[in-house]
């Protein structure tokens, strides 16, 4: 595709986003046909059918079969004002301006976190004292070099412990040359982002999926493309039959999220299979991966992968805890350069003091018994979780456990209004996820149930509040008109 193409397509995008954002396309309002579309602006029907794609996977736009494309019923988000007055939109370039408004359909909490919110680890059971103790072994010297400018990809003990790290827990053999250092995953989802994908380029994402990766996809401008999930895993033969185009997909096989299925193994060939012929990426989220309580692991896809299609994202949030900012990508040896160079545009690198004492936690077999401790907690956890939902609402909600995670899944029929649970839920004081909110095109409903920092005491609270709360009027997950939960995750 040339470079005019490009900007043609993104110009087009953009004057009908402006357009919807002014008013001139009022939500419910129907769009002139794509034909007609391309003809008043003398261009060729594949950019406007481009730019209505587009527009259509941020939301903007609802295609209905048969019928046309009309604007999407949505609240509109106010542009913030300047000192001097002049919104935002004026003030930022049209990449600015994509990538602001982007990070508005994306907004993670940072409020503190209540029972049910999933993917907060037990952060009252981190080793602080131990912490403490490696950052007063550390001498003089290693203090001088972590002060001072370091390797954008990484601090070198650190990246050699977590190559042997992931050979020990995840079965992934590579050098420590081939890990770069990131600030968490999403730090590392837009570093792929950026240096592997154009404008224009689509990728395979799960659905229902984790938005935080359309959203970095979509601020770059890439199409995020849905695949269906089933029981066993990201539906790869619809997905490329359908995007024949991708060019990259990006799966959670370890523990899917949100839905907590693991990807079956013929599933995983078939996914190796489709990056080799269609010369694709395969981004392999290992988000919670160190949780797995069965007494057979998991290995991760990239232990599998021997062309080095597979580009392994791992993180520390989950396991030690979101504040640390410590995450890594798995890359082959040739790209390592060149992400070391657009980390070092971006933020230089990561602190030095923080990677040095991770570094020295590793080896001295610290994360091993951390994480140990935490897999029985945890399972101890959801266990409790299951019995006092169970237990306060008659029986009606009866989670399935699962051997995998951090929450549980439950789902209900597609006609339930998850949503509106999840917010009487929120009056409750109870976080409460509905599943919903990580769809696409999926019509999957239901909640997801965060266990892990919780204790026992709390959860029990959680679960009363959610069944009878203040006034009685939390509906029960399962309750009349529900159709029974699906197909338990394993």
């Amino acid at each position: 595709m040339s470079q005019r193409t490009t900007e043609l397509r993104q110009q087009v995008y953009l004057c009908l986003r402006d357009a919807i954002d002014a008013g001139t396309f009022a939500p419910g309002a129907r769009l002139p046909a794509s034909r007609e579309h391309a003809r008043a602006l003398g261009v060729s029907r594949n950019t406007v059918l481009w730019a209505f794609e587009r527009l259509a996977a941020e939301g903007y736009l609802v295609a209905r079969v048969g019928d046309g494309t009309y604007v999407a019923q949505r609240t509109a988000v106010a542009p913030r004002a300047s000192r001097g007055g002049v919104g935002a939109h004026q003030l930022l370039s049209r990449r600015g301006r994509l990538i602001a408004e982007t990070g508005l359909r994306w907004n993670p909490l940072a409020t503190l976190p209540l029972p049910f919110r999933i993917g907060q680890p037990a952060l009252d059971q981190f080793p602080f004292a131990l912490w403490q103790r490696l950052e007063r072994q550390t001498t003089s010297v290693e203090r001088i070099a972590c002060a001072g400018y370091h390797d954008p990809a990484g601090h070198p003990p650190l990246r050699a412990a977590i190559a042997q790290w992931l050979l020990v827990s995840r079965g992934i053999r590579c050098d420590a040359a081939q890990v770069v250092i990131t600030a968490g995953s999403q730090q590392a989802l837009d570093l792929i982002s950026r240096l592997l994908l154009d404008p224009g380029d689509e990728v395979l994402v799960e659905d229902p999926g984790y938005p935080g990766i359309r959203a970095n996809l979509l601020a770059h401008g890439v199409l995020a493309r849905p695949v269906p999930v089933d029981d066993e895993g990201l539906c790869i033969a619809q997905g490329a039959a359908r995007w024949p185009l991708a060019r990259l997909a990006v799966v959670t096989p370890t523990h899917q999220f949100p839905l907590g299925v693991r990807m079956s193994l013929a599933r995983r060939a078939a996914l190796l299979d489709w990056a080799r012929s269609a010369r694709a990426w395969i981004i392999e989220d290992d988000y919670d991966g160190e949780f797995q309580y069965g007494p057979q692991r998991i290995p991760a896809l990239r232990s599998m992968a021997h062309d080095a299609r597979v580009l392994y994202v791992g993180t520390f949030s989950k396991s030690l805890g979101a504040g640390l900012r410590q995450g890594f990508v798995v890359l082959p040896d040739a790209l390592v350069d060149a992400f070391a160079r657009a980390r070092a545009l971006s933020d230089r690198h990561s602190p030095g003091a923080p990677q040095d004492v991770l570094a020295r936690f590793i080896e001295g077999g610290h994360l091993l018994r951390h994480l140990r401790r935490m897999r029985e907690l945890y399972r101890t956890r959801q266990a409790s979780m299951i019995h006092d939902l169970a237990r306060v609402s008659g029986g009606a909600l009866m989670l399935v456990p699962s051997l995998q995670g951090m929450h549980l899944a439950h789902e209900v029929g597609a006609r339930v209004d998850d949503a509106a649970l999840s917010a009487r839920a929120a009056e409750a004081g109870v976080q409460l996820a509905p599943i919903s909110r990580y769809c696409i095109e999926a019509k999957r409903r239901g909640w997801l149930f965060g266990y892990a920092g919780y204790d026992e005491a709390a959860l029990r609270r959680a679960a009363c509040a959610l069944f009878n709360g203040t006034s009685g009027s939390t509906p029960k997950p399962a309750g009349a008109g529900c159709a029974p939960a699906r197909r338990p995750t394993r």
